[in-house]
């Protein structure tokens, strides 16, 4: 991995998109004339690069952000969850937004706002400019909805791939399929020139799943993403458990650790994504950072939007540690 033989600037970069939130106290069908809301940050970018700092990683956000008014506390919010955002570009746009109503069900509804947003400018001239940093990181994180934003962005995205995966550092996608931003073909498409330069592929099932490779049962799910060339999936199918391929054995289901006081669910498979690559980036086995990912995700759905709750690596490990003794993975699917 790169940096290995040295100290890597960064253990983990993570290029995306992030995005003021607003987050609604009502039902959004019922939303009316008063009806109170309250401003963060969130995006997968931000949730991913919050994650993997918590988790222990010398972290950066590769992104680019508006110049309107918001900018500012939105930079402000991510260098205080502990993201290097000396990187991030600006583009003379608004920043993407998005409306939020959630519930402790994990039942949540979204209005976004993204045409022509700052973030949608991300391109290959930004990864250029960012070369230095992609080919002496340990690690990337970067996803389909990075790459649905435009043209340019879809571009960028398969070039920081290609620079990660050639310099030999890691890279975790999240396919993330959205069809409000992207039809199937095009998703498809990324997916196939991504993952072969892939260590973990992170992604849900039966959502992802039935949209990208055509099923609805997570092990042959987990051998469509392999055979497209990634070497390890991790494929989330319900709360309760993550089934994990990474080639070596038979896949394996792996507990996902009870929250007792679900908030909202907003953010945490950005959790698992942005904690398992950081552990995987600071040297834990495959498993290992898997496990931390799983906790620290069961952790953040205690707070509400998708930066409301990012766990401690102290706290987190301690969960996992007593998930391991108390619930093994479970035998071959």
């Amino acid at each position: 991995m790169s940096g290995a033989g040295g100290r890597a600037r960064y253990d983990v970069l993570v290029l995306g998109e992030v995005l003021v939130e607003i987050h609604a106290d009502t039902a959004l069908r019922e939303a009316a004339d008063g009806t109170p809301a309250r401003i963060s940050y969130s995006g997968d970018a931000l949730n991913a690069a919050a994650a993997a700092a918590a988790a222990g990683a010398r972290t950066a956000l590769l992104a680019v952000v508006g110049d309107d008014e918001l900018s500012v506390p939105l930079l402000r919010r991510a260098a205080a969850l502990g993201v290097d955002v000396s990187h991030v570009r600006r583009a003379p746009r608004p920043n993407g937004a998005y409306l939020l109503s959630a519930d402790p069900d994990g039942d949540r509804a979204f209005v976004y706002w993204r045409t022509r947003s700052a973030g949608s400018t991300l391109s290959p001239e930004h990864v250029e400019s960012w070369r230095g940093l992609l080919t002496g990181c340990r690690a990337l994180v970067t996803s389909g909805i990075a790459g649905a934003l435009s043209r340019t962005s879809r571009e960028a995205v398969q070039a920081a791939a290609r620079i990660v995966h050639g310099a030999g550092g890691h890279l975790s996608y999240d396919p993330n399929f959205r069809p409000r931003l992207t039809g199937r073909a095009e998703a498809r498409e990324l997916l196939a020139r991504i993952a072969p330069l892939t260590g973990l592929l992170k992604t849900s099932c039966p959502a992802d799943a039935l949209a990208l490779v055509g099923t609805g049962e997570p092990r042959t799910a987990a051998a469509r993403y392999r055979a497209l060339g990634a070497r390890a999936v991790a494929v989330t199918a319900g709360a309760g458990r993550l089934l994990l391929d990474d080639g070596t054995g038979a896949a394996r289901y792996h507990p996902v650790p009870v929250n007792p006081a679900p908030v909202d669910a907003t953010g945490a498979g950005d959790c698992f994504t942005g904690t398992a690559t950081a552990r995987l980036a600071l040297g834990d086995p495959l498993a290992d950072a898997v496990s931390y990912g799983l906790a620290a995700a069961s952790l953040s759905v205690s707070g509400r939007g998708g930066t409301g709750r990012v766990p401690d690596f102290a706290e987190t490990a301690a969960l996992a540690a007593l998930t391991r003794t108390s619930g093994r993975p479970s035998p071959p699917a």
